[in-house]
C-alpha cells in the first residue's frame, strides 16, 4: 500500500475514533462507543479507493435531518481553514441521479466554512457509496463521537427520527446506544415543553433531563399558554445580541441557557399555588361528672383530647386509661359490627 494512501486510510480511521476513550482491558461486551463505530468503519469501508477529492461546494446538497439547534459560528473554521488548510476531509456521497453533484453525510460546519471563504474554492471530500439508512447512521455516529450534543438536542433528533419513519423507538435507542425507555422518555419531554419553544430556547447546554422535564410537567398542568414562552424565550436571546452590539462583548454565559432560566422563571411564576386546606374549627364541649362539670372534651383537627379537672378521679383515669381506652374500643367494633 502507498504511503498516500495509508494516510487517507489513518485520516478515515481518526474520524471513526473521534471521541474515543483511551485503549481497555478487552471485553466481551460491546460498549455504547464501539456501537457508534461500527457504522462510521461502514463509511470508511465504502470510499471510492479511498480517494480525497477537491469538490466545488455549490455541487454538494445539504438535505440531512437536523441534530443541532444551534451550529456553531464558522468564521473562526473558516479563519482557520484560509490559514492552514483543510486537514480533514468532509464525508458525502453521490446523487444517485447526477453523478456530478453530492450529498453531505457529515462535515457541515467544514462546508459551510468553506462556502464562507473568499480564498478557498474547493472543499476536499472522501466519496462513500452509501444508501439513505447507511448515511444516516453514519451520521448520527460522528455526532455521538463527539459527544457535544446537548440532552435536548439528543431528545429532539431522536423525536425526529421516529417520527420520519427511520425507525421504531428501540431501534433508534439501538443506533444511539441507549435505552428505549430513555428514547421514551426523551420524546415524551419534547412533545410535552412543546418542540416549538424547545427550539426558541436553544440546546442549552448543561441543562439536563431533570429541570427540562419539570418545565414541561409546569408547563402542561397549569395550561401555559406557549406562544408568550417563545416570546420570552427570542427576547432573551435578543437581549445577547443587543448586548454584543452595543458593549462589543461576548457573554460567557450560553445565550440557550439564559432563554432556558427565562422561561423558566417566568413560568414558576404562572404556576397556580397549591391550595392549603384550611384546618377543621376546633369545637368544646363542657363535661359534666357526677352531675357537675369535671373537665371538658376536644375536638381538633389532629384528634380529640380530653381535660379533666385536677383530683382523684383524674388520677384514677391517668393509671388506667390503657384499660380504659381498650375497653371503649372493644364496645365500639362490637357497636359497628350489629
Amino acid at each position: 500500500m502507498s504511503s498516500s494512501k495509508k494516510k487517507r486510510m489513518s485520516m478515515l480511521d481518526s474520524l471513526a475514533s473521534a471521541g474515543t476513550p483511551s485503549p481497555a482491558p478487552q471485553s466481551s461486551a460491546v460498549t455504547p462507543m464501539m456501537s457508534s463505530n461500527r457504522a462510521l468503519r461502514s463509511a470508511r469501508d465504502a470510499v471510492d479507493g479511498h480517494h480525497v477529492w477537491e469538490l466545488d461546494p455549490a455541487n454538494i446538497v445539504d438535505d440531512r435531518m437536523a441534530d443541532r439547534l444551534d451550529p456553531a459560528d464558522v468564521m473562526d473554521l473558516r479563519d482557520a481553514i484560509e490559514a492552514n488548510g483543510q486537514t480533514v476531509p468532509i464525508l458525502v456521497r453521490r446523487v444517485p441521479d447526477d453523478p456530478d453533484r453530492y450529498l453531505l453525510v457529515y462535515g457541515r460546519r467544514r462546508l459551510e466554512a468553506i462556502r464562507q471563504s473568499d480564498k478557498v474554492t474547493k472543499i476536499r471530500a472522501l466519496v462513500a457509496n452509501l444508501d439513505d439508512d447507511s448515511a444516516l447512521r453514519a451520521q448520527i455516529s460522528e455526532n455521538m463521537a463527539r459527544r457535544d450534543l446537548s440532552y435536548i438536542e439528543k431528545a429532539l433528533f431522536a423525536r425526529d427520527l421516529v417520527a420520519s419513519g427511520f425507525g421504531t423507538q428501540s431501534q433508534v435507542a439501538e443506533i444511539l446506544t441507549v435505552t428505549k425507555s430513555a428514547i421514551s422518555m426523551a420524546i415524551a419531554i419534547v412533545d410535552i415543553v412543546g418542540t416549538d419553544l424547545v427550539r426558541a430556547i436553544g440546546p442549552a447546554h448543561g441543562i439536563g433531563r431533570p429541570r427540562w422535564e419539570a418545565l414541561g410537567r409546569a408547563i402542561d398542568e397549569n395550561a401555559l399558554d406557549r406562544e408568550s414562552l417563545i416570546q420570552i424565550a427570542e427576547e432573551a436571546h435578543g437581549k445577547i445580541v443587543d448586548s454584543i452590539v452595543v458593549d462589543d462583548a461576548v457573554s460567557a454565559d450560553d445565550p440557550s441557557v439564559q432563554a432556558f432560566e427565562a422561561v423558566a422563571k417566568a413560568v414558576a411564576k404562572a404556576v397556580k399555588p397549591a391550595k392549603v386546606p384550611s384546618p377543621a374549627p376546633s369545637s368544646s364541649v363542657p363535661l359534666k361528672i357526677g352531675g357537675k362539670r369535671g373537665g371538658s372534651v376536644k375536638r381538633t383537627a389532629k384528634g380529640v383530647s380530653i381535660e379533666l379537672a385536677s383530683g382523684a378521679f383524674a388520677d384514677w383515669i391517668e393509671a388506667e386509661v390503657h384499660d380504659l381506652i381498650e375497653e371503649l374500643h372493644e364496645r365500639w367494633q362490637q357497636r359497628s359490627e350489629d
